[in-house]
């Protein structure tokens, strides 16, 4: 029995997941040949069967054209269905920043002769959820029912793509409940650190737009529901699906809701952030009343197709990443008590790359919480990690990895990042084994290299004390 079989048998329990849009979980890949695959020649679709150790999948596209990865449990009575296509905030036009997430925020508010309760009340009915979602360059939809409804279930999101109604009433709450968030996000310690970020990094750049009390009220429902005619097309929608289902029964759904969806879409394609050593910069403080200050510290990072990205993951767990187990607790927290937690990331889109972290800490305290962070970042680069660290590492980040996939609704997303970054159908095989391969030589080399504290730039968001 695959570790699939294993964990699809525990979804059972879990049952439906909640309206959300489809979420990445392990954000770590490296991209590598397809592993072999059985050809199905005899069910009416070209089926392409990945027997990986991990997972079978099946792979292939629709009378239609959608193109499709399933994992099919019958002995499961649920279905999941991911949906995406590229291309999502950093398309908005100047002005107009918020109008895809008008548009995300609609789908589910109303279709055909269904008004916003009428919709949500037929969902109760069948016992499912629907809902999308927009990142800065991925638009994305998601849904679960029971496989018994699953008929009527799709039938319901087909008619939201064929006939959404973005009517009035509804558009007033979006509107409504953006502008809130425009003054809650001005207390916002975390949003106004990235706000920075983007203005010390990439201020030009699309990502770096920001919504607007002008930009909300300049949305009208005709905007939306024509940018949803661009974000939402076919010849880019991707499809990951897990659930008692066969390839021959999914098809037509699928192919229900691609029928009403334009060919194709011109957006703008996004530019690559450029963040080096040479773009480091002098301590950004943003004074915001409040008792801590929010410390954000970022470095020049790495792609995901880098030789040295897994690697890089492993260090980052012992460096911060791995909660109580990291250098950077134990040092700031348990042995100085500066803080309740610091933690450590890799951001690694194909956009924009940093290594980067935060921690809050008394205002006065806040000197003594960079000099003690930059001094824990120099013994890292400076002698490394231990192996007794690499196996910790190693044996949290493979022996945990199981649980991004207790669910239908998270095997489809986990599949979907996969099929997002494309990383190979056999990644989900691959992926421990890259960890694994790690060693103790090549992560002190990364460590020397990318955790010299000189790499580093702060952003302080309060009112700190005892910055030079």
């Amino acid at each position: 029995m695959k570790p699939f079989d294993l964990i699809i048998g525990a979804a059972l329990g879990v049952g439906l997941a909640a309206c959300a849009s489809v979420e990445t979980q392990d954000d770590l890949a490296s991209v590598a040949d397809t592993a072999p695959a059985e050809l199905v020649e005899d069910s009416g679709l070209d089926i392409v069967v990945h027997e990986g150790d991990f997972a079978e999948i099946e792979q292939f596209t629709t009378p239609g054209g959608v193109s499709v990865w399933l994992v099919s449990e019958p002995s499961i009575p649920i279905l999941s269905v991911a949906m995406a296509w590229e291309g999502g905030e950093a398309a908005d036009p100047e002005g107009l920043e918020g109008l895809a997430d008008a548009v995300v925020y609609h789908m589910n508010e109303g279709a055909g002769d269904l008004d916003s309760l009428a919709f949500q009340t037929r969902m109760e009915d069948l016992n499912m959820s629907f809902g999308c979602s927009a990142s800065s360059d991925w638009t994305s939809c998601s849904a679960s029912m029971l496989t018994d409804n699953a008929d009527e279930a799709m039938s319901l999101v087909a008619q939201a793509f064929e006939a959404p109604r973005f009517d009035a009433g509804p558009f007033a709450r979006f509107q409504r409940e953006r502008e809130v968030s425009l003054n809650t996000r001005e207390t916002n310690a975390r949003y106004l650190a990235g706000r920075a970020e983007a203005q010390a990094i990439y201020p030009d750049h699309p990502y770096a737009r920001e919504t607007s009390a002008e930009s909300i009220a300049a949305l009208t429902p005709e905007l939306a529901k024509a940018h949803m005619r661009k974000l939402m097309v076919k010849d880019s929608l991707i499809v990951t699906a897990v659930g008692a289902i066969t390839p021959e029964e999914l098809a037509p759904m699928l192919d229900a809701i691609a029928e009403s969806l334009p060919e194709s879409n011109d957006l703008p394609e996004t530019p690559e952030i450029t963040f080096t050593v040479d773009g480091a910069f002098e301590p950004v403080l943003i004074d915001l009343p409040q008792p801590q200050s929010l410390v954000r510290f970022l470095a020049p990072g790495l792609k995901r197709e880098d030789p040295d990205f897994f690697t890089a993951y492993v260090v980052n767990y012992t460096y911060g990443g791995g909660g109580f187990g990291s250098r950077l607790m134990e040092s700031l927290r348990v042995q100085k008590g500066l803080t309740y937690g610091v933690y450590s990331w890799l951001s690694f889109d194909d956009t924009y790359q940093n290594w980067g972290g935060s921690g809050q800490t008394k205002n006065e305290s806040v000197g003594e919480f960079v000099e003690a962070l930059l001094a824990e970042t120099a013994l890292i680069a400076e002698e490394g990690i231990t192996a007794e660290e690499l196996a910790d590492a190693k044996a949290y980040l493979t022996g945990s990895y199981p649980l991004a996939f207790d669910s239908n609704a998270k095997i489809a997303g986990q599949m979907m990042s996969v099929r997002q970054d494309e990383l190979g159908v056999d990644y989900f095989d691959r992926r421990n084994a890259l960890i694994e391969a790690v060693t103790l030589e090549d992560a002190n080399r990364v460590a020397a290299e990318f955790l010299q504290p000189d790499r580093f730039s702060f952003i302080v968001v309060g009112q700190p004390e005892g910055l030079d």
